[in-house]
């Protein structure tokens, strides 16, 4: 940490809602790092839905813990200081990765970050791209593991239907399933078609035409797996496309989700619909560092914006039209 500077800009919310007009600019003191933990000078952050989410109030009263509040989680910057006990970074060292989700703190200059949750970041992948990775990619990777996939010798080819597909977690599923040898067949909108088709689909669906909203597949294959990244589908239009076996891994999941997965389980369906709740591990955020270093996992960043401009990124978020990643650069 600089000698002379003890404060930074960092932006909060002091309460549930108001959206991006909530958001305040303020000055904080910098934190200090405690036991297994290290200061970063942030670089990069990126939004993911559930930052706004919180701030809804859609997990009141457990998130936030208090107000006012930092939010962000996934994170690419510099290690500035090293807590007690810490070996596995030096001071310097460039790294992403997720800091605690109950302490939020990523719309900052500097942040406190548990050590367990952090890898090197490669000189190969830039901050905005690093920084994109830690919730939306690891979603994507525990969703098709969820669904049976290994990333080994052992996987065998399955049609996989991703739903929003242009979105944060869709474009990285979209990446991973077809390097573990699937065939996919994806959603977006017509704008982002041709996008999809070059991240490797096999068939694209427009979600607004009727055979889209159906989610038939256009060679009439079966779904072995949905990774459904989007919501306000039901049941009843995934089961007649999957596959005996086939599974919804819905990463949204809502209480109604939860029910009919009860349900699908007490009734011994073969079908099942899986709530999927990210469980943070640093050897899946290693995995997708090192895919995305030797350029088999790319980021698609939809925008950038300086921490003066949080607000913009924050409210891009919030209208659920971005392609990609939105990220704030420090």
């Amino acid at each position: 940490m600089a000698e002379e500077k003890s404060t930074m800009k960092a932006i909060q919310y002091r309460s549930y809602g108001g959206g991006a007009g909530a958001l305040k600019h303020v000055e904080v003191p910098i934190p200090s790092p405690k036991k297994n933990e290290i200061l970063l000078k942030l670089e990069a952050a990126s939004i993911n839905p559930i930052d706004w989410k919180i701030q809804v109030g859609m997990l009141r009263p457990f998130l936030p813990p208090k107000f006012p509040f930092t939010p962000v989680a996934d994170v690419a910057g510099e290690v500035a200081e090293l807590g007690p006990e810490v070996s596995a970074f030096k001071k310097g060292d460039k790294v992403v990765g997720m800091l605690n989700f109950f302490n939020g703190g990523g719309l900052a200059e500097f942040a406190v970050a548990p050590v367990g949750l952090m890898v090197t970041r490669p000189p190969e992948l830039s901050p905005p791209e690093a920084a994109s990775l830690p919730t939306a990619a690891m979603t994507a990777l525990q969703a098709l593991k969820s669904a049976g996939t290994k990333f080994d010798a052992t996987d065998k080819p399955s049609n996989i239907l991703i739903t929003a597909a242009s979105g944060g977690v869709g474009h990285y599923a979209l990446q991973l399933a077809k390097h573990a040898g699937h065939h996919v067949t994806a959603t977006c909108g017509a704008r982002n078609i041709e996008l999809i088709k070059s991240l490797g689909a096999d068939e694209v669906l427009d979600y607004k035409t009727p055979e889209g909203a159906k989610l038939w597949s256009p060679s009439g294959k079966k779904y072995d797996a949905v990774i459904h990244c989007t919501t306000n589908i039901s049941w009843s239009t995934f089961e007649p496309n999957l596959s005996t076996e086939g599974k919804v891994i819905d990463i949204t999941p809502t209480l109604k989700t939860m029910a009919t997965s009860m349900l699908k389980k007490l009734t011994f369906s073969k079908k099942k619909l899986v709530p999927l709740l990210l469980s943070p591990k640093s050897e899946d955020m290693k995995f997708l560092v090192d895919m995305a270093q030797e350029g088999k996992l790319k980021t698609i960043v939809d925008s950038t914006h300086p921490l003066t401009k949080a607000e913009e990124a924050w409210a891009k978020s919030m209208s659920g039209h971005a392609t990609g990643k939105i990220v704030v650069e420090m």
